[in-house]
């Protein structure tokens, strides 16, 4: 038995390992150099530290989800910020999500007419920057609503003008009411999957339930909608206007992409998964439901998961109008204030960073939950 032979180094090899060994080696000078340009910075500047958190803002801000005044400290503003940025990707995702997937359905449509108006959908919202939707909502749409006195209204409860969307106040009146209400759901929900009825008994019970639980809902709650006093409302919840064309834009520009993502999805399906829901009585929509579904989503997740990232990201685009976001009030004036330029910024990314992570921890876990699902009807 004839011994191993050793791998020559050839000239290729020793070649290689001096290019690896020299992006290694300017990757470390440029950390150095940012790390001297840093400590000069501080050396001039103001002392490295999170201290400047605990001292008082004396800044006010339009829109606030927690206590907040100009007294407060630039950690609560940081606080303040941060969940405007929340609830801004919170309700575009959930907005864009139902959109999207309504328009990817649409696009696999037998009707033409439908069709062609969501293939017109993506390709128009698709090609157009975010950034120039957004100044169009806003400048174009929103800020050219008339005043107070003239608003826009729905049955006197819900106002459109230019200072904002000014809705009811909600509160519980009547505990009871709800309680009742949550009990017929879930009937209605037990009714539905009970397997001793028949499909269309069961879907009559439900819907039956279902409806006199939405019923008891007004039942349960207070409206105080907002009032005209003067040259302003009082009273309700105030949206933004600045949240609202943040919102229109995210939700409309995303929605485009996810069609295109639930789309590409629905047609992975095999055809004769297909036929095989038909050739068993399903209708459309149960098809859809029970068996295309189920399946796409598999392929959909990933890229949806992608699509949601970015769409948290690019609500930083808050900047350009004004909304109190994250970026505007801690990247904006809390650092034209401080001065506290390298804290600041690493807390800002370290916090979007968090919630990209989260945000594909949380559809990873699901992606996998579908994977194992569809590997066991498999």
């Amino acid at each position: 038995m004839q011994p191993p032979r050793r791998k020559l180094i050839t000239g290729r090899r020793l070649f290689a390992a001096a290019v690896q060994i020299g992006i290694l080696a300017g990757l470390l000078w440029l950390a150095h150099a940012i790390a001297l340009n840093v400590a000069a910075h501080k050396t001039h500047g103001a002392g490295f530290g999170f201290g400047f958190l605990d001292q008082p803002s004396g800044f006010g801000i339009s829109q606030v989800l927690v206590a907040y005044d100009e007294s407060s400290t630039y950690g609560r503003a940081f606080l303040v910020g941060l969940l405007n940025t929340l609830l801004v990707a919170a309700v575009s995702i959930v907005l864009a999500s139902i959109l999207g997937l309504s328009i990817g359905i649409a696009r696999l449509s037998n009707n033409w007419l439908v069709a062609r108006l969501a293939l017109a959908y993506v390709e128009v919202l698709r090609n157009i920057p975010l950034l120039l939707q957004l100044f169009f909502w806003y400048f174009a749409v929103l800020r050219p609503l008339p005043g107070p006195r003239q608003s826009l209204s729905l049955g006197d409860t819900i106002f459109l003008n230019n200072r904002g969307l000014f809705l009811p106040d909600v509160g519980v009146a009547n505990v009871g009411a709800f309680i009742l209400a949550g009990s017929l759901a879930v009937l209605a929900l037990l009714a539905r999957l009970a397997p001793g009825l028949d499909r269309r008994g069961g879907r009559a019970l439900a819907a039956g339930t279902l409806v006199g639980a939405l019923a008891l809902v007004p039942a349960g709650l207070s409206w105080h909608p907002a009032q005209l006093q003067g040259f302003s409302f009082t009273g309700g919840i105030r949206v933004l206007p600045e949240l609202v064309s943040l919102v229109l834009a995210l939700t409309l520009y995303s929605a485009a992409y996810i069609a295109e993502i639930v789309r590409a999805g629905l047609q992975s399906v095999q055809r004769g998964q297909i036929e095989a829901a038909r050739a068993l009585g399903l209708s459309s929509g149960d098809a859809l439901r029970f068996v295309i579904l189920p399946q796409a989503l598999r392929l959909i997740l990933p890229p949806l998961t992608n699509q949601y990232l970015t769409l948290t990201k690019n609500s930083a685009y808050a900047v350009a109008i004004a909304y109190p976001d994250l970026v505007s009030i801690f990247t904006g004036i809390v650092l034209a204030q401080t001065g506290q330029a390298v804290e600041i910024l690493a807390l800002t990314m370290a916090v979007y960073l968090l919630i990209s992570l989260f945000t594909a921890g949380v559809l990873g876990l699901v992606n996998a939950r579908f994977a194992r699902y569809a590997g066991a009807r498999a």
